[in-house]
């Protein structure tokens, strides 16, 4: 059974992580079937952009620890949406956790519904929210980025938006990307494609120069004490031993 359903109308594909059982965590299966999908989109002539939504109440609960995916393997899922010829547009109505703030910082536009909620959880489990930090800074309030780098604290759309983690906070997230999506259908495709190299610069060049690094940090941090520690009592619903 594939994680990822899709459906096109009018030009417009959608991309859905369908993997209820762990709350659409980042799998390698579904980073695999992520990667597979987009590319193909990429190259499809009749697409003109791509929404990467969810099925039920969460958007994407990060990794998950207990099948995760390569860090190679997801910073080459967060370059294919930055560097796709095509817009990427994220759909969130749910929670938002960790790996999943790499996703919708990756996209080009992103609109949260009133469900949403986010989180960086990784400080919380001995880790750091290493590679996703290549979308991530470039795209949000550094001040911001440093309050809930540091506490993993949970916040709303509203305050997504305000940071500029995500484009806009609306009552309904589909009402509120028929324009957006009206005005992608209206471009042209290598209008589209030169457009968005454009404001992808900042990111790209995040991911060539950083990349390397911040894969061999995560992988150092997944494999240290502290973070075994932290997953462990992540699993067994309990406090790590640090918590004061």
């Amino acid at each position: 059974m594939k994680l990822v359903r899709t459906g096109r109308e009018r030009g417009i594909a959608t991309v859905r992580m369908d993997s209820q059982t762990n709350r659409n965590a980042l799998s390698a299966r579904l980073v695999a079937e992520l990667r597979e999908t987009l590319a193909r989109y990429g190259e499809d002539d009749t697409v003109r952009a791509v929404v990467l939504t969810h099925t039920g109440n969460t958007f994407c609960a990060g990794a998950d620890l207990g099948a995760p995916p390569d860090p190679e393997a997801f910073v080459a899922l967060m370059r294919e949406i930055v560097t796709l010829p095509k817009p990427v547009v994220a759909r969130v109505d749910g929670h938002v956790r960790a790996g999943g703030l790499g996703l919708l910082a990756a996209c080009d536009i992103s609109a949260g519904g009133p469900a949403s909620t986010f989180a960086l959880t990784e400080s919380r489990l001995g880790l750091a929210p290493a590679v996703i930090s290549l979308p991530l800074l470039p795209r949000t309030d550094p001040r911001a980025a440093a309050r809930y780098y540091l506490t993993g604290e949970r916040f709303d759309a509203t305050e997504a938006a305000r940071i500029s983690l995500i484009t806009l906070a609306a009552d309904d997230v589909d009402k509120a990307l028929v324009p957006v999506l009206d005005g992608l259908r209206r471009a042209s495709p290598q209008g589209l494609a030169a457009s968005k190299e454009l404001v992808t610069a900042t990111v790209r060049e995040s991911f060539d120069q950083y990349a390397e690094d911040l894969i061999a940090r995560s992988a150092a941090l997944f494999a240290s004490a502290e973070a075994r520690e932290g997953m462990t009592a992540f699993h067994e619903r309990r406090d790590p031993a640090w918590v004061l």
